[in-house]
């Protein structure tokens, strides 16, 4: 953009139209091209397109417009062109006499400099999704390459005076400051002034030939494949400017309407600083730059409005520039610069290693914060850590601390990632998926209400506060430890302690080395948390005097975080600094001793911890919203289940040789919920095992051998079960169909051989097993089963159309073989209206399964059948399974039973799966990739297709959207043969809420480029 220098856009355009441009591309490059005029401030702009689908564009300028010719722009994007992995810019194409730029005389008589350019194709960076960290980075390279390149370029208009450079920005933006006039004024005065303040700094910043306007129209995106390419227009603004302005220019423009706006800063300047290295002023400086652009780009444009106040392109990026500059206002610089400095791999803060340094150092001797005499304890208050399982009852955690510890000080660790802060000055806004602040910033130690506090070194009071919210600090102390030429400036905080410090202690008493200053405090004065006290060292108190220091982080921010405020020294001899687990070598230790073919969830594997109800959460706390785990069927980690394994456990846990109440109640109550004569019970260890035993049922009583099922089904990982698996033996590495076999069609009336809503589609569909009875009978293997899902899961949440069941089961039984339903991922109120999915279509299975949900993540399955059956595989081989009806089992599946029935679970399932698919079907409505949404109850999914005409699954796109929706923290799978469903079955707590978490993501990601730009529509 150009200036007029009092911020007055100029508007004098070379008078060219479009059959003109048309005429110079012909005349003067032998182009046959039709043009169309483009949007520009200076220059006129058009886009040519050949015959042949050749698109260029023609630029033209006028040859006396102040700032940079249009000759040194073209040389500039030459040079930038030819330096590999730089971004796609507007490179020239030459004359037919080899001219990158002509001058011509306009119809108006003044001379115009004309280029005609490659085309960069993409979508402005401002229209583009997502602006993740992997763009962020890879912009901010790129633009070092750019920088690179421009580096040997010389003219003298890069030495102008121009609006937009920011060496001049406060120059500019104050001597436009009075044209905003409405509430906003005092936010840019505030922030102007902070930036005037650290301005003294700026001086001495290295200088460089930048583009120097990176916004987020000159910077276009493409994809290819899945990864977005960026591409840079507009050369017109380059000047010699402070280098850090380029990457400090992009972050201004790309950090808008970003959940963590910092974290998109801090990652453009990693990767322009991967390019060219940036010293440590400009990585302090660059929080105030970015600050410094936004205001001098909302001064102009409060200028322009007043010009033209009908042309929206003049502050096209007003309102997102204000709610950045509102929310970096909120940020202190120096934790931006952290942020950028850890992103950078440099250290976050050199004063808090200094400080670490020094306390570690030879002669360094702090006093004990407590009298540790008694003896020390590590409590172990991770995510998924013991010390922390009744967090959220604080009698109970409260009790269970005193216990444990036994009269020693519990030691609770720094930059330990914990769950239990829970109030709302930890949440995390609107800043998703991070919920909370979960990384501890000092070092807790447990002790009794009213044990002394000593100092662990000499200094001064600096402030006394009453944190008094819930959880929050409770009466807090700060002291201060002034450099004295061998120690290091820094603070030390001290929270939940006895509020009689807030009467005896004021700024600046005096404390002593190993002086008793304080007490602990009780927990109904320390913001309600068990007696200790919070120990944190402080390397920038970032201008705070009021006594209340974040003792918490962001996970995102933990790095930063840390090096502002460094472990504390606190003379205990234990190791107080929590060590994570790598996730990288977990992956690698994984994979050295399990087999390749178990394999791992999404592109990036999560190292979860912990889960509770419909959450799980990872090593750092962030919480995930889990739609897939049917497994954990009312709810992860539920506390009555959990209660009633472990009671058991300590009991009693032994195999079925002796007699258990345990057992016998769980077959009747198994029981009761199936038609009459369905009443005996196989209790075994899995779904698998299930399915297998209920196989040996079927042959033993009709001495046959032959199975039919169905197409894409699974049902378990035994041999036997692997046979009878088509997703499994048609599948990579599978064998093909045994002889022993017939696969029927899935009854899909989306994508199936038969479709539409026909009412005799399910008798049609269950027409193929009478076809498969006869085949194996005339190969002499005749049928002793028919096994199917209830709703197909593998096969692609597929819900067979009415009639198909009872088709099915009525041919298999007319030709001698038994009806096997395989409930095991459909059972246990699933659907909603039934608590057995067969109840939909009116039919009795011969054979019932069940896993997965029976236990609630324990190890625990059953089969159900009927006496005659039972009976029939009793020829005299005992049937024994060790663990199989356990009394710890047996107590954990009763135990869901009774949740299931106190909580109303069936019931909720249907209410809240009948409206998420209402929410899904609004979005398939919305995005025609969309194809096809089904379900019953919470057992639901949707397709994902490329051409909504011919229904063409699109794994691609299934893949892309469980792996991003992963990253904002909602967990999602892939289903089905062609790998283009997105199964939901989660635990069936899942409520309203987070239907709409869901559904609001969904929408989100579905508007992203890539799957924006992949649907086909035929005409």
């Amino acid at each position: 953009m150009i200036g007029t220098g009092d911020g007055e856009v100029l508007r004098d355009r070379a008078p060219f139209d479009a059959g003109l441009a048309e005429w110079i591309a012909a005349e003067y490059w032998g182009m046959k091209a039709s043009a169309t005029e483009l949007i520009g401030e200076v220059d006129r702009n058009f886009r040519l397109a050949s015959p042949d689908g050749s698109v260029f564009a023609l630029k033209i300028s006028r040859a006396d417009a102040p700032g940079v010719p249009l000759s040194v722009r073209q040389q500039a994007a030459d040079a930038v062109g030819e330096e590999p992995g730089a971004p796609r810019v507007p490179r020239s194409i030459p004359t037919v006499d080899g001219k990158p730029v002509i001058r011509v005389d306009g119809p108006d008589g003044r001379a115009c400099d004309i280029a005609c350019t490659a085309w960069v194709s993409g979508r402005p960076l401002a229209e583009f999704s997502p602006v993740d960290r992997g763009l962020a980075r890879d912009l901010g390279c790129r633009l070092g390459l750019v920088d690179r390149a421009l580096d040997s370029l010389r003219h003298p208009s890069l030495d102008r005076e121009s609006d937009w450079d920011l060496k001049r920005g406060l120059l500019v933006a104050g001597r436009h400051a009075d044209a905003i006039r409405d509430e906003r004024r005092p936010l840019f005065d505030r922030v102007l002034g902070k930036v005037r303040e650290a301005a003294a700094d700026f001086r001495n910043l290295p200088l460089a030939v930048i583009h120097g306007d990176a916004n987020d129209f000159n910077v276009l995106v493409s994809l290819e494949e899945t990864v977005p390419v960026p591409g840079l227009l507009d050369f017109g603004d380059m000047v010699r400017s402070w280098r850090a302005a380029e990457p400090a220019i992009a972050a201004a423009y790309a950090a808008m309407d970003r959940a963590d706006p910092v974290e998109t800063m801090a990652e453009i300047v990693a990767g322009y600083d991967s390019k060219v290295l940036l010293v440590d002023a400009e990585l302090d400086a660059l929080p105030h730059l970015v600050q410094l652009r936004l205001c001098v780009s909302v001064a102009l444009s409060a200028v322009r409005s007043g010009h033209h106040p009908d042309d929206p392109y003049l502050t096209v990026s007003e309102r997102p520039a204000w709610d950045l500059l509102e929310r970096l206002d909120a940020v202190h610089p120096r934790v931006i610069a952290a942020r950028t400095r850890a992103a950078c791999g440099r250290d976050p803060s050199p004063a808090g290693s200094r400080i670490s340094a020094w306390m570690r150092s030879v002669g360094v001797a702090p006093a004990p914060v407590l009298d540790f005499s008694g003896g020390t304890r590590l409590l172990d208050l991770s995510v998924g850590g013991r010390d922390t399982v009744r967090f959220r009852d604080m009698d109970r955690w409260t009790e269970d601390v005193e216990r444990r510890l036994d009269g020693a000080i519990g030691v609770g660790r720094y930059l330990e990632p914990r769950l239990c802060y829970s109030g709302e000055q930890f949440s995390a806004g609107e800043r998703e998926p991070e919920f909370q602040r979960t990384v501890h910033l000092g070092v807790d130690l447990f002790a009794p209400p009213g044990t002394a506090v000593m100092a662990p070194f000499d200094g001064q009071v600096a402030s006394v506060a009453d944190n008094s919210a819930p959880l929050d600090y409770g009466p807090t102390v700060v002291l201060h430890h002034a450099s004295d030429g061998s120690r290091p400036e820094f603070w030390t905080l001290y929270g939940h302690l006895d509020p009689e410090v807030l009467d005896r202690l004021t700024p600046g008493t005096r404390v002593e080395r190993g002086e008793a200053f304080a007490g602990i405090g009780s927990r109904d004065r320390n913001g309600g948390w068990p007696p200790h006290v919070h120990v944190q060292v402080i390397a920038d108190l970032l201008d705070r005097t009021d006594g209340d220091f974040p003792g918490v982080a962001f996970p995102s921010e933990a790095e930063a975080w840390g090096g502002l405020c460094p472990e504390p020294v606190v003379g205990v001899p234990l190791e107080v600094r929590y060590r994570p687990v790598s996730e990288l070598g977990l992956v690698d230790r994984r994979s050295a001793r399990t087999g390749p073919s178990l394999s791992l969830s999404y592109r990036r594997p999560i190292h979860m911890v912990r889960g509770s109800g419909a959450w799980m959460f990872d090593e750092r706390g962030r919480r995930y919203l889990d739609c897939v785990n049917n497994v954990n069927h009312v709810g992860h980690s539920h506390p009555q289940v959990v209660d009633a394994a472990c009671r058991q456990m300590e009991l009693l846990n032994t195999n079925t040789r002796y007699l258990h109440e345990n057992l016998v109640t769980l077959a009747e109550r198994l029981a009761a919920t199936l038609p009459g004569s369905l009443d005996t019970v196989f209790v075994v260890n899995s779904g698998s095992e299930a399915n297998d035993l209920a196989l040996r049922i079927a042959r033993a009583a009709t001495g046959r051998k032959g199975v039919v099922v169905v197409d894409g089904a699974y049902h378990g990982n035994l041999g036997a079960l692997v046979d009878i698996s088509p997703y499994k033996f048609d599948g990579p590495g599978g064998r093909g169909r045994p002889d022993h076999v017939r696969v029927v069609r899935m009854p899909d009336a989306y994508r199936g051989a038969l479709r539409g809503d026909r009412p005799d589609l399910g008798t049609a569909y269950g027409e193929d097993v009478r076809e498969a009875v006869r085949s194996l009978a005339r190969d002499g293997v005749p049928a002793c089963a028919f096994i199917a899902e209830s709703i197909l899961s593998c096969g692609g949440q597929i819900v067979p159309p009415a009639g198909w069941l009872r088709a099915a089961a009525t041919h298999a039984r007319d030709s001698g073989a038994l009806y096997i339903a395989d409930e095991v991922q459909t059972g246990f109120g699933r659907v909603g209206s039934h608590f057995w999915a067969f109840e939909v279509d009116g039919v009795e299975p011969d054979v019932v399964t069940m896993g997965k949900p029976i236990g609630n993540g324990h190890p625990l399955g059953a089969v159900v059948t009927t006496r005659a059956l039972a009976d029939a595989f009793d020829p005299g081989m005992e049937y024994f399974n060790t663990f199989g009806g356990n009394p710890v089992s047996c107590a954990a599946g009763l135990a869901v039973l009774d949740v299931m029935e106190a909580e109303g679970l069936q019931r909720h399932a249907l209410d809240t799966g009948t409206y998420l698919l209402a929410g899904l079907s609004d979005l398939k409505s919305e995005f025609p990739i969309l194809g096809d949404v089904r379900g019953r109850g919470l057992f639901v999914g949707f397709e994902l297709v490329s051409d909504p005409a011919l229904r063409t699954p699109d794994a691609e796109a299934a893949s892309y959207l469980a792996n991003r929706a992963r990253e904002e923290g909602v967990l999602l799978s892939t289903d089905g043969p062609d790998h283009n469903v997105i199964k939901i079955k989660p635990p069936l707590v899942f409520g309203r809420n987070e239907c709409d978490r869901l559904t609001g993501l969904l929408r989100r990601l579905l508007s992203e480029d890539y799957l924006r730009d992949r649907v086909r529509i035929q005409a």
